[in-house]
């Protein structure tokens, strides 16, 4: 399908749905019962790529772990969305800053004023991208919601040819960022109730996926324990009482212990909850590094170190 046919078909992104086209005379309960059932459409769409998803995750995994970075990039609306969802895991989830790339096409400035011609220019991708050296175990997310913004899919090329996992998330169902990537997640949400408006139906599409990627991602390399964001970054008075709500939910204590336990673990969840158990801080540092900082494996590894002790106690009585 070329781009000449996909922008005149109802299907692609860029395309028309004549069910709208007198839309600016619809009574406005009208037009906003459109627009919500086409954001519940788009919902829809995102849980049948549920399989590409998953594959994505598998293959990401080992690399994350072996200490890749995570690369967002993307140009206009979707560029700003994976900007947004990538910017939320170092807060959210502790994700280190400096294992975290956002390339916007235009720079930063974009985020905040409308750049769109910077999105056709492919030598600044590929300046842009290899200017971080991307490596084997590295992870580079490539947005693009017509799939085939030349700046997205550049930087998608130049990022596989230097050994990186590339994956393409496009809403139409071909296109020239699918092909460059190694792994592809298509959701195929079709023409807007404005038509060409990508920051509607598509972006909700894409902001979803990308939800349910990044935070599976980061539940798969333990910065979850029990439905909590236990390597959350504790910056404020709100997230101080947070904390101190999970700790006491995940390990129990009266007030003073738990702000001791958060006082010595730098006031991170996932370590207060251990010093809560009766580990020193340098004892769940080891343990969480034995087990790849996942809490619940370290928890068990204790259990079961503390129930052979006891074990060995009661043979040598």
């Amino acid at each position: 399908m070329n781009d000449i046919s996909d922008a005149a078909g109802i299907g692609g992104t860029e395309g028309q749905d004549p069910r709208f086209a007198e839309i600016d005379l619809w009574p406005t309960a009208s037009i906003l019962e459109a627009l919500a059932e086409a954001q519940m459409s788009a919902v829809a769409m995102v849980r049948a790529a549920i399989p590409e998803l998953e594959r994505v995750i598998a293959a990401a995994l080992p690399r994350l772990r072996a200490g890749g970075r995570l690369f967002y990039v993307g140009a206009g609306t979707s560029g700003r969305i994976g900007m947004q969802d990538g910017v939320e895991l170092t807060p959210t989830f502790g994700w280190a800053p400096e294992r975290l790339v956002l390339l916007l096409a235009g720079g930063t400035g974009a985020l905040f004023q409308a750049a769109e011609g910077a999105e056709d220019d492919e030598d600044a991708a590929r300046r842009d991208i290899l200017a971080h050296r991307p490596g084997g175990d590295d992870v580079v997310l490539g947005v693009a919601a017509s799939g085939n913004t030349p700046y997205t899919a550049a930087a998608l090329r130049a990022a596989r040819a230097a050994g990186s996992l590339t994956v393409g998330m496009s809403c139409n169902a071909e296109g020239r960022l699918l092909r460059e990537a190694e792994l592809g997640i298509g959701i195929v949400t079709g023409a807007e109730v404005i038509a060409g408006s990508t920051r509607l139906k598509a972006g909700t599409a894409q902001k979803a996926a990308l939800n349910l990627l990044s935070t599976t991602l980061m539940v798969r390399l333990g910065h979850a324990y029990r439905g909590q964001m236990v390597d959350m970054r504790v910056v404020n008075a709100k997230l101080r009482r947070r904390a101190a709500r999970m700790v006491r939910t995940l390990a129990g204590g009266t007030d003073d212990e738990i702000r001791q336990a958060l006082d010595a673990a730098g006031g991170n969840v996932k370590r207060a909850v251990l010093i809560r158990h009766g580990m020193t801080l340098e004892a769940a540092e080891a343990g969480l590094a034995r087990h790849g900082g996942d809490l619940r494996a370290t928890l068990d590894a204790m259990g079961g170190a503390m129930g052979d002790a006891r074990g060995a106690a009661t043979t040598g009585q």
